[in-house]
Formats: C-alpha cells, sequence, structure tokens
C-alpha cells in the first residue's frame, strides 16, 4: 500500500518516522487501474452499453496536495568568535521539515518548529530554525566546508532547499602588501598597491586621503582596481597627502600603514626678457638678459631649473663724435669788390653717431688790398682795358699744356704696356717644347740670383675671381711680383694633358709631380690654386698639420678613391667619374676638436656626431661624394623618437640646416641613409656638416653613451690617489679622443667602457663612491654624490665630460684598492664599476681600440679603393638606369638594399643605379659584403650582369 512505502532522498532510505506520514502519488494511479477493472468484469456484456454510455476518466475526489515550496531557504553564515549561527527555512504546504547538515540528520530535538496557516491560500505554512556552534563545524574534517539544507514534506512528495554553508570568520593582522610613500612629479600617474590580510569571507577594502574616504565616484582622477590597488590618474598638487588602505570585515578591521604622496613640481624656465640697454654709452660694453625659475616655480622639492638664469653678450655702442673743421683753403683770386674768400669743411672728422656738428663759418672772407681798393658800381669798370687781355691769354695757355702733357703720358703707357706684354708672354707652341712657360709665366731676370725653387714658398696673397674649372698660374721669382699680370680663362693657361697637378685649397702647398720629360731640365715649378672661392681661405687649412690623427688627405683624380681618418669612424668616398677628367685635387678630411668649433645645437637639440670638414670647399663635382659620420642616438626603439637634421657650417661661421630625415623635398641638397651607429650623407658640396637630433613626442629619445674609467698609472708614490670617470658619446672618435687626453696625462683605463642610455628626461648624471675599506682608505669628497647637469651632457657642446674621486690611503704599504663606482641618471638606467686593483702595479695601458690601426689604410686611390670593378659597375647600370614597365629598375634595387626612404634623389640623377652602388659601397667599406649585393640582383632576376667577384684580400 501507499502509506507503507519508503520515501527515499539522494538514493537513501528514510528511516526517520516522522518520513512516513502522508500519501505518496500512488494514489492517482489507482485510477486507470479502476477503469480497466470496470472493463474486464463487463466480458461479454459489454456490447449492451452505448457508445455514448461510456465510463468517465476519472471519479471525483479530493484534489490532491502540491508538492511544498519554500519561501524562506537557509543562508550562508560566518560565526563569528564563539556565537554560533541560526540557520531557518520557510515552506507551504509541508507537513514535516527537517535539516540534513554534510549528509547527516539533524535529530529531531534540535529543531525549533513554528506552524502557521496561509489566510490566502488556506496551506499549512511550516517554519524551522536549528543553531549551530563552532564546535560543530570545527569537528569537520577535510576540504569540503561545512554544509546545511533543508527537506519539506506533503502528500505530494518532498522538495529540499539550496545548501547554506557555514564558516567560522576571521580576519588576519598583517596585510600582504602595505603601500610605500614616493615622490612623484606633477600630472604623472601614480599607483599605490594593497593586499589586503587573509579573512573569510574576503575583506572588503576602503582607501583613506587624510583620513577621509575615497570614492571615485564623486573624483574621477582616482580609480581602485579589483585588485584594491589605488590609481591617481593624473598627480594634482592637491593630492599631497597620507594615503591608508582599510581592510574591513564581518570579524574586524585593519590599517595599513600610512604611505605620503608628495607631489613635486620640477621647476621651469620662463621666457627670456628683452635685452638691456649696453652699459656702456660709448665703446665696448655688455648686455644682459634674464629669466626666472616660475615657469612654473619648482615645488614640494622639485629640482631648480638647469642652466644660467641669466646670459651676458658683448656688445659695441657706437661713440659720438663731434665734426671738426679742416684747414683752411688758399684765398681765392681777389675779386670785382676787392675780396677774397677762402672755405674749409665740417670732415676732420665729420660728425658721425649723433656728434655735434662743427661751430663757426665755413668761409671767411676779407679785403685784399688791405684798403686801398675803390669799389666800382659797375661790372664794365671792374677790370682795367689791359688787365682782361691778359687773364684770357692767362687760361688758354694753360688749357694748351693740359692737353699736351695728357697725350704725352698716354703714348708712355701705352709703350710700357706692350713692352711688358712683348717679355712675358711666350708663344704657346714655346710651351710645348721648352720647360712649360704659360700664363705669366717669366724667367728669371739676370740680375735675380735666386731662381726658382721647389722649397720656395707660394704666393697665395692674391687670388682670381671665382671661376669654372680649376686655373693654375706658375710662381715667379721674389722680384717678379708687379710683373704679374691677371689670369683668364683663355686657352693658353690651361695646363699640358700629361701634367699631373697637385691642386691646393690651403697655405701647406707641397710639392708638384711632373712628368719625367718635363722635369729632366731639373727645373721643378710650384703653384698656387686659384680653382675654387677668390679670396676667402679655407680655415682648415691649418690643422692638417697639426693634427694628424684627425686628419688625413689624399690627390685624387677621375679615378676617385676613399678618405679614411682611423679609428674614429669617419670617411669620405669619392666615386670614379666626381673628378673631371684631367684634374687632380688635393683632397681633405678633418675632425674638428671640441675647443676649435662651435658646435651646431639650439634649444633642445642635442650633437649626435663629430663635426667633420671635407674639401676643398667650393669645388665642382660631376656626382655626390659620400661622407660617412658615426653617430650616437639610440634608434632600435619600437616608435621612432628622434627628429634627425644635418647641419652645414657657412664660411662666416653660422649654422644652417641642410635637411630633416624624413621631410626632404626635392630641393633638398642631400640624402642621408641612417643606420643604427653611423649615417652616410651623399652630397654634391663639400663643406662642414654635423648631425644633430632632439626628441620626437610622446616619446623621450635617447643617447648611447660610453662611460671609460681611468686612474694614474702605477707605480703611485704618492697618498692621494684619484680616480676619474668619463661620460663621452659612443662613437669611436669620442673615445679616442679621451684616450689621446689620459695618454698625455699619464692615466690608464682600467677596464672597457660601459654603455649607458641616456634618455631625455631633464635629470641629471649622478656618480658616487661606494665600499671604501675605510680602514686603509678615505674619500676628501664631502659630497655623497657628484652630478653632471643634464643640459651638459644632452646638448653634446661640453668637452669630454668627467668626474674625480678623490680617495687617500693611510700609508704608502697600502697597495689594494676595493670600491665600487656607480654611475646612473636620476630616475633612469645606471652602470656599476667593480673596482680591484693594485695601485703599485705596473700594467700595459688598456686600450679598447683595435691595435695596429683599422683594417682600412687612412687613403685609398683608384680602383683599390672600391670593392666592386668597374666592368661590373657598368653592366649593372646599363641593365637598371632604364625604367621597366615591371618595375624591375633600379627602384626595386633600392629596396632590396635599403636605401628606398626617398627616391626622387636618386630620380633625378644621370644614373641612379650608379649612385646607389657608391652608397653601397661606403656602407659596406669594411666587410666588402658583396654577397648582399649579388642576392639582391638574383632576386630581381638580373643574374646575367653578374660575373665572378673576386678579390685579393680585405686588407
Amino acid at each position: 500500500m501507499c502509506d507503507q512505502q519508503d520515501l527515499s532522498v539522494e538514493g537513501q532510505q528514510l528511516s526517520h518516522p516522522a518520513e512516513r506520514h502522508g500519501l505518496s502519488q500512488g494514489d492517482q494511479s489507482r485510477r486507470p487501474a479502476l477503469t480497466r477493472l470496470l472493463t474486464v468484469q463487463g466480458g461479454e456484456n459489454s456490447s449492451d452499453y452505448s457508445e455514448t454510455e461510456v465510463l468517465p476518466d476519472s471519479f471525483p475526489s479530493a484534489p490532491a496536495e502540491p508538492l511544498p515550496e519554500f519561501l524562506l531557504e537557509p543562508e550562508d553564515a560566518f560565526i563569528v568568535k564563539n556565537r554560533p549561527v541560526q540557520l531557518r527555512c520557510r515552506a507551504s504546504p509541508a507537513t514535516q521539515i527537517y535539516f540534513k547538515c554534510n549528509g547527516e540528520w539533524v535529530n529531531q530535538n534540535d529543531h525549533v518548529t513554528r506552524e502557521s496557516l496561509d489566510q490566502i491560500t488556506g496551506l499549512v505554512v511550516r517554519e524551522v530554525d536549528i543553531s549551530v556552534s563552532r564546535t560543530q563545524v570545527e569537528e569537520l574534517f577535510g576540504l569540503e566546508d561545512y554544509w546545511c539544507q533543508c527537506v519539506a514534506w506533503s502528500s505530494a512528495g518532498t522538495t529540499k532547499s539550496n545548501r547554506a554553508y557555514v564558516r567560522i570568520a576571521y580576519l588576519r593582522k598583517n596585510f600582504e602588501q602595505e603601500p610605500l610613500g614616493r615622490e612623484v612629479r606633477l600630472e604623472q600617474e601614480v599607483l599605490l598597491q594593497c593586499r589586503p590580510p587573509e579573512g573569510m569571507p574576503a575583506a572588503e577594502v576602503d582607501w583613506l586621503k587624510n583620513e577621509d574616504v575615497i570614492d571615485p565616484s564623486q573624483d574621477s582622477n582616482f580609480l581602485i582596481t579589483i585588485d584594491h590597488d589605488l590609481i591617481i590618474k593624473q598627480a594634482r598638487l592637491s593630492d599631497t597627502a597620507n594615503y591608508t588602505c582599510v581592510a574591513r570585515n564581518v570579524v574586524a578591521k585593519r590599517r595599513s600603514s600610512t604611505a605620503t604622496l608628495i607631489v613635486y613640481v620640477s621647476g621651469g624656465w620662463s621666457s627670456w626678457t628683452e635685452w638691456s640697454e649696453c652699459n656702456a654709452r660709448c665703446g665696448r660694453g655688455w648686455q644682459r638678459r634674464t629669466r626666472s625659475c616660475t615657469n612654473p616655480a619648482p615645488l614640494n622639492g622639485g629640482a631648480f631649473c638647469e642652466g644660467p638664469p641669466f646670459q651676458r653678450v658683448t656688445c659695441t655702442t657706437l661713440c659720438p663724435v663731434d665734426g671738426g673743421w679742416t684747414e683752411w683753403a688758399k684765398w681765392s683770386a681777389c675779386g670785382t669788390e676787392c675780396t677774397h674768400w677762402r672755405s674749409r669743411e665740417c670732415q676732420a672728422p665729420p660728425p658721425r653717431n649723433g656728434g655735434k656738428h662743427c661751430s663757426g663759418s665755413m668761409m671767411e672772407s676779407k679785403n685784399c688790398t688791405e684798403g686801398l681798393c675803390a669799389r666800382s658800381k659797375s661790372p664794365e669798370q671792374a677790370l682795367a682795358p689791359g688787365m682782361g687781355v691778359a687773364v684770357y691769354a692767362g687760361l688758354v695757355g694753360a688749357l694748351l699744356l693740359c692737353v699736351i702733357l695728357v697725350l704725352c703720358v698716354g703714348v708712355l703707357a701705352y709703350r710700357r704696356r706692350c713692352r711688358h706684354l712683348h717679355g712675358d708672354i711666350t708663344d704657346s707652341s714655346s710651351a710645348l717644347t721648352a720647360a712649360f712657360h704659360p700664363g705669366n709665366y717669366k724667367p728669371p731676370r739676370q740680375d735675380n740670383p735666386h731662381p726658382l725653387h721647389p722649397s720656395a714658398p707660394p704666393d697665395l696673397t692674391a687670388t682670381a675671381g671665382a671661376f669654372r674649372g680649376p686655373l693654375f698660374s706658375l710662381q715667379q721669382g721674389v722680384n717678379d711680383s708687379p710683373h704679374k699680370i691677371p689670369m683668364t680663362t683663355s686657352p693658353l693657361l690651361d695646363p699640358l694633358p700629361s701634367l699631373k697637378i697637385k691642386v691646393y685649397n690651403s697655405s701647406t702647398l707641397s710639392s708638384l709631380e711632373l712628368p719625367a720629360d718635363i722635369c729632366s731640365d731639373g727645373e721643378i715649378l710650384s703653384l698656387k690654386s686659384v680653382g675654387t672661392v677668390g679670396r676667402e681661405r679655407d680655415y682648415h687649412s691649418h690643422t692638417l698639420s697639426r693634427e694628424p690623427g684627425l686628419s688625413t688627405s689624399a690627390t685624387l683624380g677621375n679615378l676617385g678613391g676613399r678618405l679614411t681618418i682611423p679609428n674614429t669612424g669617419v670617411s669620405l668616398l669619392v666615386p670614379p667619374g666626381t673628378i673631371p677628367q684631367g684634374k687632380f685635387y688635393e683632397m681633405y678630411l678633418i675632425i674638428n676638436k671640441w675647443d676649435k668649433t662651435t658646435l651646431p645645437s639650439e634649444g633642445s637639440q642635442t650633437v649626435l656626431s663629430p663635426v667633420v670638414s671635407c674639401g676643398p670647399s667650393g669645388m665642382l663635382l660631376n656626382r655626390p661624394v659620400v661622407l660617412t659620420l658615426p653617430h650616437c642616438a639610440q634608434l632600435d626603439t619600437p616608435t621612432p623618437d628622434w627628429t634627425l637634421t644635418l647641419k652645414t657650417q657657412t664660411h662666416q661661421g653660422a649654422w644652417e640646416e641642410v635637411l630633416t630625415v624624413g621631410e626632404e623635398t626635392l630641393s633638398s641638397p642631400c640624402y642621408l641613409q641612417l643606420e643604427e651607429e653611423c649615417c652616410h650623407v651623399l652630397m654634391e658640396q663639400l663643406g662642414t656638416y654635423g648631425l644633430v637630433g632632439q626628441s620626437c613626442p610622446p616619446q623621450p629619445a635617447c643617447k648611447r653613451l660610453q662611460l671609460a674609467l681611468f686612474a694614474p698609472r702605477a707605480p703611485c708614490l704618492s697618498l692621494d690617489y684619484s680616480l676619474r670617470i668619463y661620460c663621452i658619446h659612443d662613437t669611436p672618435h669620442a673615445l679616442k679622443e679621451v684616450l689621446d687626453l689620459e695618454r698625455s696625462l699619464g692615466g690608464v683605463l682600467l677596464e672597457d667602457p660601459k654603455p649607458l642610455f641616456f634618455k631625455d628626461s631633464y635629470h641629471n648624471l649622478r656618480l658616487s663612491i661606494h665600499d671604501i675599506p675605510h680602514t686603509h682608505w678615505r674619500s676628501k669628497l664631502l659630497a655623497k654624490y657628484q652630478e653632471i647637469p643634464f643640459y651638459h651632457i644632452w646638448s653634446g657642446s661640453q668637452r669630454p665630460l668627467h668626474c674625480t674621486f678623490s680617495l687617500e690611503r693611510g700609508s704608502l704599504a697600502v697597495s689594494q684598492l676595493t670600491c665600487k663606482i656607480c654611475v646612473r641618471q636620476v630616475e633612469g638606467e645606471g652602470q656599476i664599476f667593480q673596482l680591484h686593483t693594485d695601485i703599485q702595479e705596473t700594467l700595459p695601458p688598456h686600450s679598447p681600440l683595435p691595435s695596429g690601426g683599422t683594417c682600412l689604410p687612412s687613403s685609398q686611390v683608384g680602383p683599390y679603393a672600391f670593392r666592386l670593378p668597374d666592368s661590373i659597375r657598368q653592366k649593372i647600370c646599363a641593365s637598371l638606369d632604364a625604367p621597366s614597365a615591371r618595375g624591375c629598375d633600379w627602384r626595386l634595387l633600392a629596396r632590396s638594399l635599403g636605401f628606398d626612404r626617398y627616391l626622387n634623389y636618386f630620380a633625378t640623377k644621370p644614373s641612379p643605379t650608379g649612385v646607389l652602388l657608391d652608397l653601397w659601397e661606403a656602407c659596406h667599406q669594411a666587410d666588402a659584403d658583396l654577397v648582399s649585393l649579388a642576392t639582391a640582383l638574383e632576386e630581381m632576376g638580373k643574374s646575367e650582369v653578374l660575373v665572378v667577384m673576386t678579390t685579393d684580400g680585405d686588407c
């Protein structure tokens, strides 16, 4: 029977006595069975019933009771300290409700049951409570939490509630991570981290600013992340405060340590004031302008403005010059009124610059007969009849005498000119058979005991005007200078085709190379250069002889060549055909020293390469040359952060922009190919050049620097000992200059220079020394550290910058020195020198430069200077210069070689392929990488232009 059936929950047999109350769903299953029974009992008589008199599907009975429905289910609870928690559930209709905890039925005596009647539905509502103590929860062992759920019965069946978990609440005392105080600049993003203590339930976190709760909905500048970190999007001055992280749950509330945030403002310069008036009212004085560190003013410990608050320049005020009278002129002839005149002018000196004009009269008159002459009333009576005739006769005679003198002077000048022309100019045919006497050359006079000699210095005091093509004049004897005639472009002055001439643009003129058949008579001629600019003197000419390590020169002709300054990374490639056929020039390449050149940085710009001069300036080139300059810009960044500019220096010393990388136009005179450590400049005008740059917002740019540590050469015989650290550009030239300087000072390099990235962040470079063995050594510096100002390093216009750490040892017996030197940019990267040395041990000088010089010689002339044979070059140019409809021409070669940043430059050249190959030669002068060129041509389908490329060696 239904009342004898056992109800099961979750597959378990119910054994509690209260579980057997009520009917099951079996009561409803009796109705179809009764219908079948009546059908069987009818048997044959079932046909007596008509079709309209069939039995109903069910007989009237009491309505069935629905399944229990929970009106209130137990909820998760936490046991705080030792206080038990109450779990409650309510269901309707329900004949019984019991709790089951962790799979076990709770004792009936632990239930508190209340019963009521729903006034609307008339159903019975039953409510049950149980109490769970801390001991019950702690007795549970295992990974599963303590849980309870309600089971409600009705005549229709059972219903289960959701599980309610009971946990013991707690909150640890120590934060996993507490916020840390810091100093940040204005408008910088700030992150204050907080990891609350472990707790159950998980702690909620609030942030306090000066004990006031931060609400991000009220102040959008604050943001609290899901990990409870506080983010200040842009730090304001008002955000300078004490910040506290507060964690709380049902058990307790915990406070972190207070973090003090200071928002500082670094000072900024105001605009310069106008220049003051010259302090000298007359002559040389000073002008001054000022600026103040108020834009903004430094606050909360922010850095003060770097640089001087004032500037002073010299000025010259023109002094007022008062006018002065000249001497009186001679008295005029006696006039008709018996007076004569004399005059003077205010021209000794004339009044200038606001000076006073002469006081007094310009003319003076007086009686010329001392009162004996009676004045006539009419002009006709002024002269006696005989006196007038005498005056006119004298005037005519004077005029005839002047004409005769002019004719005599003209005849003498003409005869003198003809004599000089016949004596100085020889027939051009004689120049072919004699010792080359063209132009204004004249043999030495018989009375001159000093004939021409190759050691005689050339006369460079006078030059001809500027003209196309180099012209030459032979130097004459010392006594012949008055007999020189101006040089012209006459064919008479052109040198012989077989004459090999060195053309100079400086005062350091050396020898002249002549063929053997011309020099057989023992007469050696000297030449002077007039082929560039007229009266302007190349200011680099004197440095060639004085700075052998920073300059090089060679005589180059139509075959071209290469000039290289060893161990500096500076070179000049002169392609074949650059110099006109038959012309030879003494070309030079010079690195200007810092103390001799005004570097081209302005404002926030920084010098990135050495300043290099190549010349002679003013040469007319048939095709571009390639100047290679090392630079120290850090370029391997995801986004471009440099604006690079090539500058040149005019003859007046001012710097002008040649081009800005990435902004070239058809009027740009150069092309600049940029690589990681050097740049190659294609140019057609020789001169002085340098590469400068500045940061391209929003990212700050970085310069590559080198830190070199030097010490005195051992053995050290003094108690004082100094360590010098240089901060220089990461270029071979800069390191070479410091090594030469220290070699002259008696210093040695202790270890290889260390690299350092220096950011455009307005922070100084800080140097400090640590871990000195104080028992034997002491530092003579009072400050904890030394700093090199940011602008001194960033501008690049200072001499090699260094700091010196002065130490003193306790006695002469102390020889071991161990310490640590830290170099870092404030809020930037740094380097550490670990020093352990014996100051008495003589070590060989350490040099990071390659021994024995570089692989390439200082100068290479002719075909030996180029890795690509001329025959292969001509085939490549002939194949790629002509435009191709498929684009398989010089443009594809430029893309393959990486020279396609600005193709319009090459498109304007007669042979774009030839210029590309010149640039390739300059880029691969060290490795001679012919494979890259061959690969590029093969990918273009131009392998037929390749021939076997063999070389005799790289060096």
